[in-house]
C-alpha cells in the first residue's frame, strides 16, 4: 500500500537517531557520570508538564 502524503517530519526516524546518539555518549561514561549527566539534563529542561 502506498502513502499518498509525504511526511515532513519522521518521528520514528528522529527517535532512533536520538537513541543512537545518546547510547554512544553513555557507553563512554561511568555510572556516576551517567547519573550526573541526567541530573544536569533534567534541570536544563525548561518545559514542565501540566496536569
Amino acid at each position: 500500500m502506498e502513502t499518498k502524503n509525504k511526511k515532513k517530519f519522521d518521528a520514528v526516524g528522529f527517535m532512533r537517531e536520538q537513541r543512537k546518539t545518546l547510547s554512544e555518549k553513555l557507553t563512554k561514561m561511568t555510572k556516576s557520570e551517567i547519573i550526573d549527566y541526567f541530573e544536569r539534563k533534567g534541570s536544563e529542561n525548561k518545559v514542565r508538564p501540566r496536569g
